[in-house]
């Protein structure tokens, strides 16, 4: 999955900045650039919560 894309577009379909959107996922404000940038991409944890935020939000599918 390309996390870089999905997750600056999940974040822009919630309405929230680079700083709220690292507040609501407990993360560093730099850990979502560096997602957004594909520099880094989020641990498996994270990236379990995420794919839960995709399909709420109809990124992907079920």
């Amino acid at each position: 999955m390309d996390y870089k894309n999905k997750i600056k577009e999940l974040r822009n379909k919630m309405f929230l900045t680079q700083s709220e959107f690292a507040k609501e996922l407990g993360v560093s404000i730099a850990s979502i650039a560096r997602w957004e940038t594909g520099a880094n991409e989020p641990t498996m944890k994270m990236k379990k919560k995420l794919n839960e935020l995709f399909i709420k939000y109809k990124l992907v599918e079920e």
